[in-house]
């Protein structure tokens, strides 16, 4: 239980570094690929989506500017 909490502390710690330090071109990518992943998950989806209250300062924040 330890080192299985100790393992995801310094997982995350060693991951900070990375994402801060990507250029403009992988972010843009990254974005790419998860708009992508989100049209297809939606397509998949048979009833219309019902967002949340809580679900709007993340949209927000992942939509296109």
């Amino acid at each position: 239980m330890i080192v299985s909490l100790l393992y995801r502390v310094i997982r995350e710690l060693l991951s900070v570094p990375s994402v801060l330090l990507r250029s403009e071109p992988a972010k843009d990518a990254e974005l790419l690929v998860l708009r992508h992943e989100n049209a297809i998950l939606r397509r998949q989806l048979t009833s219309p989506l019902r967002y949340e209250p809580a679900d709007r300062p993340a949209r927000r924040s992942a939509a296109p500017r």
